[in-house]
């Protein structure tokens, strides 16, 4: 049947993944773009773009203080991919479940982010809330757990990015409906 098979990195392109139709074995690599504007799925914005708006939100933080949240979907039964309507239904319930000045895109590929206006410690009852949302969704064996973390002029966008996953991770390895908020520095 014909598709797709993993092919190498092809890293000094520009193109994080690649990817040759073993089908015709004689095509050249085909680049998977990773980096598309929208996700197609839930036609929200990509981590390409959650990555620009924490840099241009940044500098103004110390000022006016802002926090990103990623919200983690865990899956209680098979573990197989969650299908692309219920990414979808969830992606709709959490843009739902957001204020005004929120702002949601996909962060990965059971990640949603959140940039809020506030500061972490005030993030953390918005994660709580889109936590429950998640798991009072409807969709079978579908939890939620959030890693929150404070955006600062001192770190990159992909700093907090790195310290938001890192409390996802760790809330992930504790079960659903746990959120866990960056407090630490890097050393």
């Amino acid at each position: 049947m014909p598709g797709l098979t993993p092919g190498r990195e092809a890293g000094d392109l520009g193109v994080n993944r690649a990817a040759v139709r073993d089908d015709h074995p004689g095509m050249p690599i085909v680049p998977l773009r990773l980096d598309a504007a929208v996700d197609a799925v839930t036609l929200l914005p990509t981590r390409v773009h959650l990555l620009e708006r924490i840099t241009e939100r940044a500098p103004t933080s110390a000022d006016a203080p802002a926090a990103l949240v990623l919200v983690g979907l865990l899956r209680r039964d098979d573990g197989r991919p969650l299908p692309g309507s219920d990414l979808d239904r969830i992606a709709g319930l959490l843009s739902r479940s957001t204020r005004g000045d929120d702002w949601l895109a996909r962060s990965g590929p059971t990640e949603f982010a959140v940039l809020l206006d506030g500061a972490a410690a005030d993030a953390e009852t918005a994660a709580h809330r889109l936590v429950a949302a998640v798991a009072a969704a409807g969709v079978g064996g579908l939890t939620a757990c959030a890693g929150i973390a404070g955006i600062s002029p001192e770190a990159s966008a992909g700093e907090v990015h790195r310290r938001a996953i890192l409390c996802l991770t760790a809330a992930r390895s504790v079960g659903g409906g746990r959120v866990l908020r960056y407090s630490g520095s890097r050393r």
